[in-house]
């Protein structure tokens, strides 16, 4: 894209950093916005803009255009995003929450763990307009989906649009939902700060194909999908508080090996790095759920927030990574090494915590079973 423009790779990096800011950004209005006019309006408008959005990025004639469609679309998709957490805490209770929570991550997760391959093999047979042309089809399928959806909100805010938005500061205000936030929301910015680097590491640093390198993303891409899933197998058999351990302790481990190991050979990295990618995905299964139970109301602004500081973070990451680093992979390794360290001693802290320890879970003591 920066050959095509004939732009610098910063500027066309912009179209993905900028993408992933706004994204973030987007989701803070669209769930106070769904607590007063309903889950289904918001949905379909804002996959309505995401659509309309693609249809522009495969036409733009010039990489500000491209930019600034990019920003209109991540603020299409987010609505999406946010919207989907809430509408299952709008139907669900604690328990089956859990489950349906791995069951939707996992299926959403699909669609950046396979990006890199299907995009791979898509740029064999078009150009990066014709991407934007898929994505459209895509929209469009989902605005169908979200227009046979019924709706799911009980109780709508019936304030003005202000005390709406209002819900945002009334969620971030309860001190034991921002705990979990924080905690919960940290481990995106080692994830995807790999995600903006995985290219350059792969085909600049390890001189591999733009085909080779999705096949080692993918590797990576699959323990993303399927750990949701995994942690709820292995719920019932270990209790919360341990698993959450295990997960931060798995991230550090990774980390420091990644530091010292993943310049070696391509497979290295990506093996090292698996552990890493299935604890930080497996966790948002319990994160979000615990997060929920700690709001009886403003469900959308709570998921807002979720959304909201998790991308955020991930942003973080993908700049800290992009910078002109001598040693990208062992940069790699230290935010995940930190924050990992980071989280594991939040977690030991919170964990004790009546609002943590109150929340029902599916752990079953080895006598019942």
């Amino acid at each position: 894209m920066a050959e095509y423009f004939k732009v610098s790779a910063d500027l066309a990096n912009l179209t993905l950093i900028l993408f992933f800011v706004f994204f973030s950004v987007g989701t803070l209005l669209w769930g106070p916005l769904s607590d007063k006019y309903g889950r289904k309006p918001v949905l379909l408008t804002g996959l309505s803009i995401y659509t309309a959005a693609s249809i522009a990025c495969a036409v733009a004639p010039d990489i500000y255009r491209l930019i600034a469609f990019r920003i209109l679309q991540a603020i299409g998709g987010s609505g999406a995003f946010s919207v989907a957490t809430a509408m299952i805490k709008d139907v669900y209770g604690t328990k089956r929450r859990e489950s349906i929570l791995a069951m939707v991550q996992s299926m959403v997760l699909i669609s950046p763990a396979a990006a890199p391959v299907l995009g791979a093999l898509l740029l064999k047979f078009m150009s990066w307009r014709g991407v934007f042309v898929v994505l459209t089809f895509i929209g469009m399928l989902a605005l169908a989906g979200g227009v046979a959806l019924k709706e799911t909100i009980g109780r709508r805010n019936r304030g003005s649009l202000l005390q709406a938005l209002g819900g945002l500061y009334k969620v971030i205000r309860n001190p034991n939902f921002s705990w979990l936030l924080a905690l919960f929301s940290l481990p995106s910015l080692p994830s995807l700060a790999f995600v903006a680097a995985s290219s350059y590491i792969y085909i600049n640093g390890f001189g591999l194909s733009a085909q080779a390198y999705s096949y080692y993303f993918a590797l990576n891409a699959v323990g993303l999908v399927l750990a949701p899933m995994l942690y709820m197998r292995i719920s019932r058999r270990y209790r919360r508080r341990t698993l959450i351990i295990i997960c931060f302790a798995a991230i550090s481990t990774s980390g420091l090996l990644i530091s010292f190991f993943g310049g070696f050979h391509p497979w290295i990295l990506a093996i090292i790095l698996l552990p890493a990618t299935i604890c930080t995905s497996g966790m948002r299964t319990p994160g979000a759920n615990l997060m929920l139970e700690q709001q009886r109301e403003n469900t959308g602004s709570a998921s807002s927030l979720m959304s909201c500081f998790g991308i955020f973070m991930g942003s973080i990451g993908m700049s800290i990574i992009s910078l002109n680093w001598n040693n990208t992979i062992l940069v790699l390794g230290m935010l995940n090494l930190l924050i990992g360290l980071l989280c594991g001693a939040l977690w030991l802290y919170v964990s004790r915590k009546p609002y943590v320890t109150q929340v029902p879970e599916r752990f079953i003591p080895k006598e019942s079973r």
